[in-house]
């Protein structure tokens, strides 16, 4: 596995951003962020998931938040200035972004969509998003993330 070069690994690669993967074990029965940040060994306020959005305009938002955290759908929906949003069911997210639940990165998604990342990232030295794929991170530095995708920071968790 550690072989495999995905999409998020080769955009990076092509802007010159450095970063390091890591792999951890899948557990189908258990996908959620705690359970990659424990396999990781690292702590939660430093792995971050992608979540992504649709607000009543249609338009699709992505949103990177720590992995035990829940992301404010009211606070967010008066940040991005849309009346409300909703989580985009998982059915629909890799018709839309091209990744699976499980393995859904701010970086490399089919469309770039507006991007909002908690403004707790910065408060590290690097943080852990998606690679692409289930089973594996890249670790990155966070204002390197921010900028390549061109994030706003902001408070987007309860």
């Amino acid at each position: 596995m550690a072989s495999t070069k995905t999409n998020v690994m080769r955009l990076l690669e092509q802007s010159h951003i450095p970063y390091e993967t890591i792999t951890y074990e899948v557990d189908e029965s258990d996908l959620s962020g705690t359970h990659v940040a424990n396999q990781l060994n690292q702590p939660v306020e430093q792995v971050f998931k992608t979540l992504v959005a649709c607000g009543e305009s249609k338009k699709h938002y992505v949103f990177c938040i720590p992995v035990a955290e829940e992301l404010d759908l009211k606070k967010t929906a008066k940040l991005i200035k849309e009346k409300k949003i909703e989580m985009l069911p998982v059915k629909e997210l890799q018709s839309v972004t091209g990744y699976i639940r499980g393995g859904c990165s701010p970086i490399g998604m089919k469309k770039k969509f507006p991007t909002y990342i908690d403004e707790t990232a910065i408060l590290f030295d690097k943080i852990f998003v998606s690679a692409g794929i289930r089973g594996m991170q890249v670790v990155i530095n966070p204002n390197d993330l921010i900028s390549y995708v061109s994030a706003t920071l902001a408070d987007l968790v309860k």
